[in-house]
């Protein structure tokens, strides 16, 4: 018998659409792949990330704009990242995906290492762009491997799972950079950050399976890509309003989120800084590794809660109804630009970080919702190029525009005709920013119409 015709254990399931479903993987090994899925996502984001709590510290060191900062955080890296990520997703849809993932996290932890080599903008301005390079064949190759790993009817938990990576890596990233920078400079902590990917490289490579080699012959060629692929899906979702309605809402919410990683610390830093010294200050921290610390704490457990909570939500409420997906990243964009500006424009530091946890607990919703649906709305055999084309909208969108927007708006409000100053000129580029999250609302909204007839896997 041959590796290809042997049979499965039970779990995720294919059908070559003749006869009854294959299963793919076991019900442990989804949950274990997961595991080291989650892992892998988790390395993505903290390499991503930390750069974000390190702002400061560069900015200082380097004699760098806020406009700079928001090019080195956002658009020099998701140039690469999503154009790369196309190609990539490509090669994905017929080439090892395990073999995709372990390479691309090898390449972007080498590159996380060379970014405390830097001595200039530029450096590490290229940098930035190695890790971009590195990071875009994993999100929309991993998407491709949870779908096939997971059935449709947990498919929204599954990615929601692996979505936690990301408030995981960037609560990770905002604690060990704020405190490793306090401690040793920014340098060291770029060393750091990167190292741990090296090392888990192997982990991948050595324990994650490639689920297409359990398909039958006949399975596995209905689900090969054909000739033209790219231009193939993408003429397929032209037909498929709602993929681009979400695309563009789940952009709009990117757009926030990155756009305020960045100035986050250093809204606190410029209009706050006694009062962050003194309660650094009962911890023994420097005012870096203090709001590392708590920035990394509150928000990225209110972010891991909210992106689990945002699939389970999601698939329990879509069983009554699938526009479920849509309604809750709908509601929760509507509500968390006014708790945000509320928080931003608090006198006290101490209750402007406590309540900055909601907008936390609401801004991850999405992840599950939009990624499953993006899954669902395309055959088996063009998941991975869907998943990359909606990865490069919102990276191109929220990660390229929206730290280089809001590091814009901030120099322009601080140093223009309303001469506002530094501390004042990041906080009103933070609120303004935060209440485009009502687009996002539209958007999901008029994506929930349709949805239900949309979905065909």
């Amino acid at each position: 018998m041959t590796e290809a015709s042997a049979p499965a254990p039970i779990g995720a399931s294919i059908s070559d659409g003749t006869g009854p479903a294959v299963p793919l993987v076991s019900d442990a090994y989804r949950r274990y792949a997961l595991v080291i899925l989650l892992a892998v996502y988790t390395l993505n984001f903290l390499d991503r990330q930390i750069v974000t709590i390190l702002a400061e510290p560069i900015k200082n060191d380097l004699g760098l704009a806020d406009w700079q900062l928001g090019m080195m955080t956002g658009l020099a890296f998701a140039i690469f990242y999503t154009v790369l990520g196309l190609p990539i997703a490509r090669l994905a849809e017929s080439f090892n995906r395990v073999w995709i993932i372990g390479g691309s996290l090898a390449v972007w932890s080498g590159f996380t290492v060379l970014c405390g080599q830097a001595t200039s903008f530029a450096q590490l301005v290229g940098a930035r762009i190695g890790v971009g390079i590195g990071e875009a064949g994993c999100t929309p190759t991993a998407h491709s491997l949870i779908a096939d790993y997971a059935p449709k009817e947990k498919r929204a938990s599954a990615l929601a799972f692996f979505s936690i990576g990301t408030p995981l890596g960037g609560l990770l990233g905002l604690a060990m950079g704020g405190l490793i920078a306090d401690a040793y400079g920014w340098r060291t902590a770029f060393l750091l950050a990167g190292v741990p990917g090296l090392l888990f490289t192997a982990v991948v490579f050595l324990t994650l399976r490639e689920p297409r080699k359990a398909m039958s012959a006949a399975a596995a060629a209905a689900h090969a890509p054909g000739k033209g692929h790219f231009a193939a899906t993408l003429k397929y979702l032209r037909g498929k309003p709602v993929f681009w309605l979400i695309a563009f809402g789940a952009a709009v919410k990117a757009f926030i989120g990155y756009g305020h990683a960045p100035f986050t610390a250093s809204f606190f830093l410029r209009n706050h800084a006694a009062e962050v010294a003194q309660m650094a200050d009962k911890f023994g921290l420097g005012s870096v590794g203090f709001l590392g610390l708590a920035l990394g704490l509150m928000g990225g457990t209110a972010g891991i809660i909210s992106s689990w909570a945002g699939g389970a939500i999601a698939d329990w409420a879509a069983k009554r109804d699938i526009r479920a997906y849509m309604s809750v990243p709908a509601v929760a964009s509507l509500i968390s630009p006014f708790i945000y500006a509320t928080a931003i424009l608090l006198p006290s530091a101490f209750w402007a970080l406590w309540l900055l946890i909601l907008p936390g607990l609401l801004g991850s919703l999405w992840y599950g919702p939009v990624y499953s649906s993006a899954q669902s709305l395309v055959p088996p055999q063009m998941r991975a190029t869907s998943a990359s084309i909606l990865l490069f909208i919102i990276n191109l969108v929220g990660l390229g525009l929206g730290p280089l927007f809001v590091g814009i708006l901030s120099d322009v409000l601080a140093n223009g005709p309303l001469q506002l100053g530094s501390a004042e000129g990041v906080r009103w580029a933070l609120i303004g920013s935060a209440f485009l999250g009502v687009v996002a609302t539209g958007l999901f909204w008029i994506a929930r119409r349709t949805i239900r007839e949309e979905i065909v896997s």
